[in-house]
């Protein structure tokens, strides 16, 4: 922890001998666990990730950049019948979708990009969805992100970024942990519109869903 805060570094790799990300590749079964963690240690999750709930009437498809196994996604095709999905992450992650899409009667409306999401993701999505998924990143790849996104969105997708970004500068919990391990931290609204701007996003609107989280909606510029 001294060195992280001595160094603005990440220093899991000084422990565990590879960056975080590089140690789940390289060790399925700790990447099985944290895939599990996070589906076992949320809530259902909650498919209200615009700001304007009457949104829903122009999405036709959503693509959830990063998005695990795939529970945000169902809950979003299960409270949408008109919407089809995009599942975008890691071959090892997306190959378990089937036990969350099968279950939840959604997966004749879902498919799945085995991917890196800092490749080129599915262009011509309505919805490019980023859950949670932001602050697991240094600033430099939290603009790769969002340029991919953009770039794929463009020219009348969004991009809604929901977790954390907080509306003011409030800290966000885990930002400590999260720059230990992985670099990546917690963000202010202000903050964000910076990497945005860098991304070729324009902010477009952002406010509380019905259930507390934060959402900002961008689109390219």
């Amino acid at each position: 922890m001294l060195d992280a805060v001595r160094s603005g570094r990440p220093t899991y790799q000084a422990v565990f001998g590879l960056p975080f990300w590089e140690d789940l590749d390289a060790h399925p079964g700790l990447a099985d666990s944290y895939d599990s963690m996070m589906v076992e240690g949320r809530h259902v999750p909650d498919p209200a990730v615009l700001v304007h709930d009457g949104d829903w009437a122009d999405v036709r498809h959503v693509v959830d950049v990063g998005g695990g196994t795939g529970a945000m996604l169902a809950e979003i095709l299960r409270a949408r019948p008109h919407v089809h999905g995009t599942l975008v992450d890691l071959p090892r992650t997306v190959a378990r979708s089937g036990e969350i899409f099968g279950p939840a009667g959604v997966a004749d409306r879902a498919t799945v990009a085995p991917q890196s999401f800092f490749e080129p993701l599915p262009a011509g999505a309505d919805v490019y969805l980023i859950q949670s998924v932001l602050l697991d990143w240094p600033d430099e790849e939290a603009t790769r992100l969002l340029t991919r996104c953009a770039e794929a969105a463009a020219p009348n997708g969004r991009v809604v970024v929901v977790g954390g970004v907080s509306a003011d500068r409030a800290a966000g919990k885990g930002g400590l942990l999260l720059m230990v391990m992985t670099g990546g931290k917690p963000r202010s609204l202000e903050e964000f519109r910076v990497l945005a701007a860098k991304a070729g996003l324009t902010v477009s609107a952002s406010g509380e869903s019905p259930s507390g989280h934060f959402i900002i909606e961008s689109r390219p510029s």
